[in-house]
């Protein structure tokens, strides 16, 4: 057997190794440092970060796993990130979130980790320090919220509020009712009930193999998702003794599943950051190319919000992820494998659908070809994403005059001025929302309409930005322009009244301004004003540092991984 990591800290009788286990003694048997494996619980749960508040329990119950298999389960409280709180957006600390968790697997005795997160950015972060570290590695996700109601209909946390507000500044629901409709929401523990980021990358985390199959997607109230935590630490034990580490499960071809799944699940935009900053950190050449040429024309199959109807609990009743991918499985690489040892395919072969309205055949999809689409053009020459599933049909071939705001506050300052110049043709163009311009790259690309087209009945437009979407947002929306404002892209020198030409099914995003003009055009003052320059700290670190979106927007320093060994001795 292979010498575990921990016994660099707890073997043999020197006074180094007699400090590191005496400290962690206090009450613990001698026992517990003889080749016993040593998994630690990397552990998000925040009463801050509300959809993750629940994770205490699921570690107890992880914990109990780890002990029964062999092993010692420690909790490690790690960076936690909740997306509804977070100020001024939580995407600026992911790449922290990862950095600093990496840095506390590697430095730590530690063998193996299971990785609990359920928020936005808080699965994507630990999965990207544990490919980093690479030792034994797998994801226990804290599951979805159960569905709320108000009116007598189920509300999708997220998706609901955009439609709602939107109601109220059209005059078509009264205030008071909006804000009664706030306690009906979240019924339960949990993150977002809606197909969110959060519910993307539980079940991409399974997609990738990271997750024992058929657990992500698992409601967070059900017993269930505490039975499955108890399953996971007796296989981290497990993995620790066949040495399966991130590297072995998360290949290239588990990337492909991912991608098929994204597009049949009809899930986040968010997650094509997410997948391209994990596989930066394994040495993976993933490219923006790869999510269209792999997902494009793979059908969506999942009927949740806000794509569809539905919402997360319903695809647990359903059958299911797995019950999905059953459908898709002849686009899957059979070779990917799971924390389990075993093929991703080799578990669907007996899934099945119970509710063939919430989880569609293949035969019969919501949309033929459902897959995220990867534009080009003088607009966005290293590319831009739009989400065709979430889009109004009529909208995915337009030319209209670009109405341009210069920052997030600029947007809400003007967006509901009676005498803004803008119409349902109008492109909406917001800038300074990248990586760099914000910073972090904040959630606002899917823009409020303007007021008084809203009284008029519209209730989409085409839309342009260099930041992110909410996964449970909707709306023709291209974003994750790059290079960003901030960086030099051309969406710097949008002016008014300049057309732009949106062909998703040509995959363009063109300013149609003579390249001699935008020669002689500078970037204005008021857009540069408008970039981030911050002087210290983090956020600093971070816009020196950080790359494009179509790279995954992590740190140029962090590509790559630094494995999990540790030279020196502390003492």
């Amino acid at each position: 057997m292979t010498e575990q990591r921990s016994s660099q800290w707890y073997a043999g009788s020197d006074r180094n190794a007699y400090l590191h286990r005496a400290w962690m003694r206090r009450g613990v048997p001698s026992s517990a440092f003889e080749g016993r494996p040593q998994i630690a619980i990397a552990n998000t749960a925040s009463d801050l970060t509300p959809c993750n508040a629940h994770l205490n329990e699921v570690a107890e119950s992880v914990k109990h796993g780890i002990y029964e298999a062999g092993g010692i389960p420690l909790n490690l409280p790690v960076v936690s990130l909740g997306e509804t709180n977070v100020r001024p957006t939580a995407m600026l600390w992911r790449n922290m979130a990862a950095m600093a968790t990496e840095e506390m697997l590697r430095a730590n005795p530690i063998d193996g980790v299971v990785l609990l997160g359920g928020c936005d950015k808080t699965i994507p972060s630990l999965l990207m320090a544990a490919a980093s570290v690479d030792i034994p590695a797998l994801v226990v996700p804290g599951g979805p919220m159960l569905n709320g109601t108000f009116r007598g209909v189920p509300l999708g946390c997220g998706t609901d509020v955009w439609k709602l507000s939107e109601e109220v500044r059209a005059g078509t629901l009264s205030e008071k009712l909006f804000l009664k409709s706030e306690s009906s929401m979240i019924r339960s523990k949990g993150h977002c009930n809606t197909m969110g980021t959060a519910s993307t990358m539980g079940l991409l985390a399974e997609a990738l193999g990271t997750v024992i199959p058929g657990l992500a997607g698992t409601p967070a109230p059900d017993a269930r998702l505490l039975e499955a935590a108890h399953e996971s630490g007796r296989l981290a034990v497990e993995m620790v003794a066949a040495g399966r580490t991130p590297s072995q499960v998360i290949t290239k071809e588990s990337f492909h599943n991912a991608i098929v799944a994204l597009a049949a699940i009809g899930g986040s935009t968010n997650a094509v950051v997410h997948l391209l900053a994990i596989a930066g950190r394994l040495g993976i050449d993933l490219t923006l190319d790869d999510f269209d040429r792999i997902g494009a024309d793979v059908p969506l199959l999942v009927n949740l919000q806000p794509a569809g109807k539905y919402l997360m609990e319903d695809l647990h009743r359903a059958g299911g992820f797995l019950a999905v991918l059953q459908q898709v499985k002849d686009l899957l690489n059979p070779t990917a494998i799971t924390v389990t040892g075993e093929p991703l395919v080799s578990y669907l072969e007996d899934e099945q659908i119970w509710d063939r309205d919430v989880i569609r055949e293949r035969e019969q999809p919501l949309i033929d070809e459902a897959g995220i689409a990867v534009l080009y053009g003088n607009l966005a020459p290293t590319g831009a994403i739009i989400k065709p599933a979430a889009a109004s049909p009529e909208l995915l071939s337009h030319r209209g005059k670009a109405v341009v705001f210069e920052s997030v506050e600029d947007l809400h300052e003007r967006i509901d001025d009676p005498d803004l110049e803008v119409d349902a043709t109008s492109v909406l163009v917001l800038r300074g929302c990248g990586p760099k311009g914000y910073p972090g790259m904040p959630e606002v690309s899917n823009m409020p309409l303007p007021k008084k087209l809203l009284e008029q009945g519209v209730r989409d437009m085409v839309r342009v930005c260099d930041g992110r979407m909410s996964g449970t947002a909707y709306g023709t929306v291209v974003l994750h322009v790059t290079p960003e404002a901030a960086a030099g892209g051309l969406l710097g020198l949008v002016e008014n009244g300049d057309e732009i030409v949106l062909d998703v099914e040509g995959r363009r995003l063109e300013l149609n301004v003579p390249e001699e003009e935008l020669q002689q055009r500078r970037v204005p003052a008021s857009t540069a004003d408008a970039f981030a320059a911050p002087t210290r700290g983090w956020e600093k670190l971070y816009v020196e540092h950080v790359q494009q979106a179509n790279s995954g927007a992590d740190l140029d320093f962090l590509i790559g991984a630094s494995g999990p060994d540790v030279a020196r001795e502390s003492h």
